[in-house]
């Protein structure tokens, strides 16, 4: 059966300045845990959670972000906590994840409590590169998958509403990925971003041409979108890709970074040429697809260790340190594990 994740599912995005912003971030938590069908013992480590990554923010850096997203794979669904500053990092993060361990002088037991309470638990904060802490629960037993996938999705700081948008339509056999960047900002990009996702939503399993073609016609009524579209076979471990517009797209294999090609144009409007191209991806390869809210001079390679971890790290990361401040901005970031 096709499942679809996307950035239209409940997510909340935070800047963590002051305590009462933790207050903020708990009371989405708790709704979203009410959506999903959490526990209470379950919402309430959610809260523990968000109160605990909002904590270490204020504390080592200042300020900095929280992210709250749904997570599905097949019919289990779970709630993402994603928190990043530009701080001063951890010198020894294995030891600082130790309970009881504290550079400020407190109990030392946040770190250590956000890793023992989360089903899955990842962070990256290298000294004086800021940290980034992932986090999720799951409202049931955690679900094998062939896929690790992360994103974040803001809009300028100008909206509320956001023009970019990503999606995933989990196939038999495969999985399809999409990133639109509707033209301009606001409400309006926020109605071709949505039509789009609803588009993909319609007939997920078309090839990445014919679903770009698909989209041309369904967004002729609102003002277009730049889109990239995806589509992995697991048998045969290849990635199908057509895009149109500013989208930058690529697959990182290990050392190898190899950047997809898109064409010029605006899927809804003056649309010439839709090309497909078929890129081997091997089991462990990273699929990125980004905005033009999100500067392309990124090298992953600048981040040791960075590659390594989960994708919703990557993107934060990405958004973090490359994002302009003058768009909105997206980043869709994949880890294909294989046939295991």
């Amino acid at each position: 059966m096709e499942t679809l994740i996307s950035s239209l599912q409940s997510h909340h995005a935070f800047a963590i300045t002051h305590s009462s912003d933790i207050a903020a971030a708990r009371r989405a938590g708790q709704r979203m845990a009410d959506e999903i069908g959490l526990d209470e013992t379950r919402a309430g480590r959610l809260a523990l959670l968000i109160s605990e990554a909002a904590t270490n923010i204020l504390k080592h850096a200042g300020e900095g972000r929280l992210f709250l997203s749904q997570a599905q794979v097949g019919p289990v669904r779970g709630i993402d906590v994603l928190a990043f500053d530009r701080g001063p990092g951890i010198a020894n993060l294995s030891n600082a994840l130790q309970d009881g361990v504290s550079s400020v002088g407190t109990a030392g037991t946040g770190l250590g409590a956000m890793r023992r309470l989360a089903d899955e638990f990842d962070a990256y904060a290298p000294r004086d590169k800021g940290a980034v802490f992932f986090m999720r629960l799951w409202n049931g037993a955690a679900p094998p998958d062939k896929l690790a996938v992360g994103a974040v999705c803001i809009p300028i700081a100008s909206e509320d509403e956001c023009g970019d948008a990503w999606a995933i339509a989990e196939l038999r056999g495969g999985v399809s990925l999409m990133s639109v960047d509707g033209l301009g900002h606001g409400a309006d990009a926020a109605t071709a971003a949505r039509t789009a996702l609803a588009a993909l939503a319609a007939r997920p399993a078309l090839g990445p041409a014919a679903q770009i073609d698909h989209c041309h016609l369904a967004m002729r009524a609102t003002r277009g979108a730049a889109m990239a579209v995806a589509q992995l076979d697991f048998a045969s471990d290849e990635l199908r890709f057509a895009g149109i517009g500013n989208i930058a797209a690529c697959i990182i294999d290990g050392d190898v970074r190899k950047q997809m090609v898109s064409h010029n144009g605006i899927v809804g409007h003056n649309m010439r040429k839709v090309q497909e191209f078929i890129h081997p991806c091997p089991p462990g390869s990273l699929i990125i697809m980004a905005s033009d809210g999100i500067s392309t001079q990124w090298d992953l390679a600048s981040y040791p260790g960075l590659a390594a971890c989960n994708p919703a790290l990557i993107a934060a990361v990405l958004l973090r340190d490359f994002g302009r401040a003058r768009d909105d901005a997206s980043v869709l970031v994949m880890r294909y594990l294989g046939h295991g």
